[in-house]
């Protein structure tokens, strides 16, 4: 485990979803750690709240980039840009997610069903086609991408969301299998339950003080960020 202030000191890392919940402590987290960050999300007031965190953690700007992953060319047009301006990326947390429409199989609405899918699996395999020559000018690039046990668990009502995180498995594994002989690697993490709003949402009656906070599981995302890491293909629980 890193100590903090310096074990991604120099790296360029992407956070997608990072104005809320997980994604918003793993940035925190990588800032304390030093890194350079890129931060996308749908909402501007709170990526520029987080920018302001992380400017008093770490004295450092982010790169803001308001956008929606359900618009899949903005996201073609994010490598080039990121490509032009740094020319490299060391690190992709593909965070963001939704939780989409909860109920039988037969009763979900189309759109709400392809809201889950664009969002969750067919946002990442482009980030993944646009991204990938960046990470690939790295050092020692790392993906990681954040899953959950309800794509391997079937639970009723649970169908779009389950079903875009076995497909976001399997896309993330073929990828590793893809570049497993060069200096990237990619990986999988599955943080468990965790006090984030979407859990309140699936959740409503439950106490979110009984739950862990984003804060206290964001060591593994800076081990899986590290140029030390040699794990490739893996599903990392926290």
């Amino acid at each position: 485990m890193s100590e903090a202030g310096g074990g991604l000191a120099g790296r360029i890392a992407l956070v997608t979803g990072a104005s809320r919940g997980i994604g918003r402590a793993v940035a925190r987290r990588y800032a304390q750690e030093g890194a350079d960050l890129i931060l996308t999300a749908r909402t501007v007031g709170a990526l520029e709240e987080l920018d302001d965190e992380i400017r008093a953690i770490s004295g450092k700007t982010s790169l803001l980039v308001p956008m929606d992953l359900r618009n899949h060319d903005t996201i073609d047009q994010l490598g080039a840009g990121l490509y032009e301006r740094y020319g490299r990326l060391d690190v992709l947390v593909g965070n963001a997610g939704v939780l989409g429409q909860m109920s039988p199989l037969t009763h979900i609405d189309p759109p709400a069903w392809q809201e889950v899918i664009d969002v969750n699996l067919t946002a990442n395999w482009r980030l993944i086609r646009s991204l990938d020559p960046l990470l690939r000018q790295s050092e020692a690039g790392r993906a990681i991408f954040v899953t959950s046990g309800l794509g391997r668990m079937p639970i009723a009502y649970w169908g779009p969301y389950a079903t875009s995180k076995a497909g976001l498995e399997m896309l993330v594994r073929t990828y590793a299998a893809e570049v497993s002989k060069t200096k990237l690697r990619v990986n999988l993490i599955d943080p468990g339950i965790v006090r984030t709003s979407m859990r309140a949402k699936a959740f409503p009656g439950e106490n979110p003080m009984s739950l862990k906070p984003p804060e206290a599981i964001t060591d593994r995302f800076v081990d899986l960020a590290e140029v030390a890491c040699t794990l490739n293909g893996e599903r990392v629980q926290v």
